[in-house]
């Protein structure tokens, strides 16, 4: 591959540094291309524990720098810029959380890994979009509140016998996603298989041949033999496809998947967040060895 001037310059002050880059899947292709590795939020944050690396530069949105701090205690985590939040994680605070918690005594909280430290520190164990129905079979009480994302959380009611309790967030754009652009992107690829994220609502998932989170679909597309998929998620993941399957053809569920917060960050952000050390994510230790162990629980909770 060859990089650009911008990308080359990334490159040389993360050898700088000895600095690991972190794109999610939904970063722009151009920060994809340079990063070390790209995935989902922990994930990466996983692959980072494993490595030397002393830094960690998280292209993505503000909880999940969290999560790699929480996860990496011993890294400087840095994200390129601040004004990269997530409207699903900002549906729930700690405060809010609580007071819920009071009216619900011995109902466990699981908490989506796309919320805040200090929401995970409030939970009782964590969850992603691809063992959230693994997370919440685990447990052995019969009723269980999800936070945040009440589409998650109906998903994972299709598939338990556990009464599911569910929380007003979602991610706004997968919330936007309508059956009429899903059916409307079926009827202008008759050939294509729909791969939906159970973030989006019910009666979206309803149309998909496969519901998966973004690591979920990645494997999905690789190892079916169709050779075209419309994607239900956010449209950055579709530079990944084409890169590993370059002999497929993708189409965007609907144009509107594309997630600001996302496409904020630049090359530039990521050199600069090299060069002046910005911006250092910390989180209070009592809040962080909390979060911790919801996290820890989730990772112990055995596969299939």
């Amino acid at each position: 591959m060859t990089y650009t001037s911008a990308q080359k310059m990334v490159r040389e002050w993360l050898a700088r540094r000895e600095a690991l880059l972190l794109a999610h899947n939904y970063q722009p292709g151009e920060i994809q291309d340079v990063a070390d590795f790209t995935g989902d939020s922990l994930g990466l944050s996983l692959t980072a524990a494993r490595t030397p690396a002393k830094v960690i530069v998280f292209a993505g949105v503000h909880f999940m720098a969290e999560t790699a701090a929480i996860i990496c205690p011993d890294k400087t985590v840095l994200l390129p810029r601040l004004d990269v939040g997530c409207y699903m994680a900002a549906t729930i605070t700690p405060e809010s959380l609580r007071a819920r918690k009071q009216e619900l005594p011995g109902v466990p909280v699981v908490a989506y890994v796309n919320s805040s430290a200090a929401v995970k520190a409030e939970s009782d164990i964590c969850c992603t979009s691809a063992n959230a129905v693994r997370v919440v079979n685990s447990l052995t009480a019969s009723r269980v509140l999800m936070v945040p994302d009440r589409n998650l959380a109906l998903y994972v009611s299709r598939h338990t016998s556990k009464d599911i309790l569910t929380w007003e967030g979602c991610c706004n754009i997968h919330d936007l996603l309508s059956v009429s652009e899903v059916m409307a992107a079926k009827a202008a690829h008759p050939q294509a298989l729909f791969v939906a994220h159970p973030e989006c609502r019910l009666e979206v998932l309803e149309l998909a041949d496969a519901v998966r989170s973004t690591t979920g679909m990645l494997e999905f597309v690789k190892r079916t033999p169709n050779q075209e998929f419309i994607i239900g998620t956010e449209m950055g993941i579709i530079h990944t496809l084409k890169k590993e399957n370059p002999d497929k053809s993708f189409y965007p569920a609907s144009p509107r998947l594309i997630c600001p917060d996302m496409k904020r960050i630049t090359l530039r952000d990521i050199v600069v967040s090299l060069k002046e050390n910005r911006h250092h994510i910390t989180i209070p230790s009592e809040i962080r060895e909390r979060a911790f162990q919801a996290v820890a629980r989730m990772l112990a909770v055995p596969r299939d």
